[in-house]
């Protein structure tokens, strides 16, 4: 007997509301699968293209500090 069948053969043998736990389950796995990359990797990857975006706009660092300043004199 395969995992696969072994997990269907339990899981029909649950309440409705434990199968309902272990698709939520099931689900959160396969999320953190799509998601295996670490995240200061991920981090890195976001703040390079962020970085050439706003390259790509003329944005400079002194732009970015006045819109911080800027936000936190706000009331």
């Amino acid at each position: 007997m395969t995992t696969k069948e072994i997990l269907a053969r339990e899981i029909e043998t649950l309440p409705e509301g434990r199968q309902e736990s272990v698709l939520a389950f099931i689900r959160f796995l396969k999320i953190g699968l799509a998601e295996a990359r670490p995240t200061a990797e991920q981090f890195l990857s976001a703040l390079t293209r962020a970085r050439a975006i706003g390259a790509q706009r003329g944005i400079t660092g002194e732009d970015i500090e006045r819109e911080i300043r800027d936000v936190r004199a706000a009331p």
